[in-house]
């Protein structure tokens, strides 16, 4: 890890640790902005060090494990990222992206420049997050970047922004986990953030389009009208 990370020009490790007793000492003196953790180490195990380490100025935490269990553990610490031990170069590489971009907002923020964060709020802010497992990564999406979700067969696909995350789990389960205040079914077979929602317009056989933000269609069928009514607190 330390090697993959020297061969980047913009980042500086300051400090390489065998155990989590000497981890935090090195975090204690040298105020990180990022920290890759392993989670099954010495006197102090990762997910304990980085619960002892939690603030306002903390170093964003990638998780690097072999062992996918501890994914749920993880997000209860805000992770920023859970790499899959082993990992390509192109996942490395996807992971120290949002990595940079966390904490390029953050430095932002600090410096009295609030950048807007995923969820839409303040730089900083904590809002519920979806474990996705996909692709051997574990992600963290910020629910308020899901622009919508479809059945795929015996997959879910949930779309936020430019990326779309094939996920071997059910629509109502998926439905289950997400926030009920952001997200309301209006298919079988589609979940969208109403957030996302620009326009409706009738089409036929009582169904209507639903038209989001970034011209995406989708289609909200008979059965799910009455939801959708109640929602917008008039008739369609």
């Amino acid at each position: 890890m330390a090697a993959l990370l020297r061969d980047e020009a913009d980042i500086e490790v300051v400090g390489e640790c065998a155990s989590g007793r000497q981890a935090k000492t090195v975090i204690d003196s040298t105020a990180p902005d990022l920290l890759f953790l392993d989670i099954q180490i010495p006197e102090i195990d990762g997910i304990d060090l980085a619960r002892t380490i939690q603030s306002s100025g903390a170093p964003a935490v990638v998780f690097v494990t072999a062992y996918d269990e501890y994914a749920v553990r993880a997000f209860e610490v805000h992770a920023l990222d859970y790499l899959l031990k082993p990992f390509s170069a192109e996942l490395f590489r996807s992971a120290l992206g949002h990595a940079r971009e966390h904490v390029t907002k953050r430095r932002a923020a600090s410096a009295g420049h609030p950048t807007a964060s995923p969820n839409g709020g303040p730089s900083g802010s904590r809002r519920h997050r979806l474990v996705i497992k996909s692709s051997g990564r574990i992600h963290f999406v910020d629910m308020a970047d899901i622009d919508w979700c479809e059945a795929s067969g015996n997959y879910v696909r949930v779309h936020a922004g430019p990326q779309c995350y094939l996920v071997r789990d059910t629509m109502s389960r998926l439905e289950s986990a997400l926030d009920p205040h952001l997200f309301m079914r209006i298919h079988r077979s589609t979940i969208v953030n109403v957030d996302r929602v620009q326009e409706m317009h009738s089409s036929f056989n009582g169904e209507y389009v639903v038209l989001l933000r970034g011209g995406t269609k989708l289609t909200l069928s008979r059965g799910y009208r009455d939801a959708i009514q109640i929602r917008l607190g008039k008739p369609l």
